[in-house]
């Protein structure tokens, strides 16, 4: 370390010669906002000079602006279903270098086992991954996940360089009441020096108040301006969430100003292959905020510094000495453009084409006890019964494009005091079965706006405990989708007629492939294509509408392994 500081102080005081000089640029300068014309000297990675340079090699970046490159500053590796060392392969491209991953969703099928999976793969991926560690597995009390971390399970994973905290704390009852669990696990992070998280969504000013005191520091569950003031007044970082299902970038945005900016942040939280291959991943935000209205070098800004001042990363988010030499050439500063991407000064996407093989080893050989994680019992139709007094019934109603559902309570369909699925009133069956510990849980209930006309799909991506989670028109296909996920240990079915149409293999956890991205993406697209013959005419994702479903802390109305939950009231009601 001492030599590179030599190193880097001979070449930044120009008596040596830099490796790189990136010539002919305009540099963004995140902390002053402005832009400025000259050369970028990069030595062993690190960007050691700004102004005139002599280098061993130079880059001519044709007048097109330099920035830095961007960060999700909360994200969940799952939701890609893609292992570390494929989602590079996807990422880098768009310009996105650094991740502040959650890995939620894999504690919760796998426990401890799934985090160092995950954090041992991340650290075989070019790409820099740091991880907030789960602080909710289960996530509430009302259900059934294939793990509990305690404070004690959770602690020892501080010892890791990458791992900067406590994950988005969604047990919110557990903070305002002051569970012990709870207390023990914030003040485990606290006492360790790391930075705590929030999950805070529907909470009013004085539930914000709380998490603030408990030293909770951020919050992706805004989905209004005014809950976005409200967490900005009491000193939370904003960050502003554009995800495949949860997008509430467009209406946060007007609480953005020049004096709160440097408070806010972008993240994508949960997004798919397919969204993140087809429209990007904080590029997106980036660009979508640009689109409406906000300064081009704001947005970046947002991106890049103000992410990176948020979890501490001193060496990431700008382009300045001393800093990583991460960085973007850009050639249309308002449509985010991404030309040529550099990571630690290596030139790895050219022409937005990636160059590179960016991992250098293969991934490790995947646990066994992640490869055989779906243990249910036998589901006949008799399982799925809901026995009905009466024809007026409490409805789960899908929200198109949102986490968020409606209360309904409406007429149903019965025979025999039997509720039967009704494609006129498009209510149908809804059933999450618990697939860790074989307990034979099964939660029934009825979903309103999914746009099926026949069959059913079924998942192990069921947020967040991820038991299987099924939607049909008929008790048939349903079985039959809940046997073919666990024949193939994990991922996505759809079903018709007693047959099988179409399925992706997930047999990490039920959440993963480490599958080449594109076979996967193609798979994909095949159950997108796959979704007409069930005459499915919404305009929004199914399966990852599907997966939303089952998780209890966002409101209203959601469903468990052990029955139907009403958030806002935090327990369990009948049908």
């Amino acid at each position: 370390m001492i030599n590179n500081i030599y190193y880097y102080i001979h070449t930044a005081a120009r008596t040596e010669q830099a490796d790189l000089v990136i010539k002919n640029g305009k540099i963004i300068d995140v902390f002053n906002g402005e832009i400025i014309e000259e050369d970028v000297a990069i030595t062993n990675g690190k960007i050691v000079g700004i102004g005139s340079y002599r280098g061993n090699t130079y880059f001519d970046a044709k007048g097109c602006y330099i920035c830095p490159t961007f960060i999700d500053g909360h994200v969940h590796i799952e939701s890609s279903m893609l292992i570390p060392q494929q989602l590079e392969k996807v990422l880098v491209p768009h310009g996105v270098t650094t991740l502040i991953a959650d890995p939620h969703e894999i504690a919760n099928v796998s426990g401890t086992e799934g985090i160092q999976y995950l954090i041992d793969n991340s650290k075989q991926s070019l790409l820099d991954i740091y991880f907030m560690i789960p602080s909710c597995v289960p996530a509430t009390p009302f259900e059934n996940a294939g793990a509990v971390l305690e404070a004690e399970d959770i602690t020892p994973f501080y010892n890791d360089p990458n791992v900067l905290g406590l994950a988005e704390v969604m047990d919110f009852p557990s903070v305002l009441n002051g569970n012990e669990k709870m207390v023990n696990k914030l003040t485990s992070a606290l006492q360790s020096g790391k930075l705590i998280d929030g999950h805070a969504a529907g909470l009013n000013k004085y539930g914000i108040n709380t998490y603030r005191a408990a030293g909770i520091q951020s919050d992706h569950e805004a989905v209004s301006a005014e809950e976005a003031k409200i967490r900005l007044q009491r000193g939370m970082y904003l960050m502003i969430r554009q995800g495949s299902v949860a997008k509430d970038l467009e209406a946060l945005l007007p609480v953005v100003t020049e004096r709160n900016a440097r408070r806010c942040l972008f993240v994508t939280d949960d997004k798919h292959l397919d969204d993140l291959v087809e429209e990007g991943s904080i590029d997106h935000n980036v660009r979508l905020a640009i689109a409406n209205g906000m300064d081009p070098i704001q947005a970046i800004s947002m991106a890049t510094l103000n992410t990176a001042e948020c979890f501490q990363l001193k060496n990431k988010g700008a382009i300045a000495p001393g800093f990583d030499a991460d960085l973007l050439i850009i050639s249309d500063l308002h449509q985010v453009t991404i030309e040529d991407v550099f990571l630690k000064g290596k030139h790895v996407v050219q022409k937005g084409i990636l160059q590179a093989k960016l991992t250098t080893t293969e991934p490790k050989p995947t646990p066994v006890a992640l490869t055989n994680s779906v243990n249910i019992n036998p589901v006949t139709q008799d399982d799925l019964k809901i026995i009905l007094s009466k024809k007026t019934a409490n409805i789960i109603e899908v929200i198109p494009n949102s986490l968020i559902t409606n209360h309904l309570q409406e007429e149903v369909d019965i025979e025999e005091k039997l509720f039967v699925s009704s494609i006129e009133k498009d209510q149908l069956k809804l059933a999450v079965i618990e697939r860790h510990k074989q307990t034979g849980n099964i939660g029934l209930g009825i979903v309103k706006g999914m746009k099926l006309k026949e069959g059913a799909i079924a998942t192990t991506v069921a947020h967040d405990s991820h038991n299987i989670i099924v939607c049909g028109t008929n008790d048939s296909d349903i079985v039959k989708a809940i046997s073919e996920i666990e024949d193939m240990q994990g991922g996505i079915a759809i079903v018709k007629e007693g047959k099988l149409l179409n399925a992706l293999p997930l047999p990490i956890s039920g959440l993963l492939t480490d599958q080449d991205y594109k076979i996967t993406l193609e798979q994909m697209k095949s159950l997108n294509t796959s979704l007409s013959l069930l005459g499915f005419s919404g305009d929004f994702n199914p399966f990852l509408t599907l997966s939303f479903l089952a998780l209890p802390v966002i409101p209203d109305l959601k469903l468990t392994d052990t029955g139907l939950f009403h958030v806002k009231k935090f327990k369990h009601i009948s049908v």
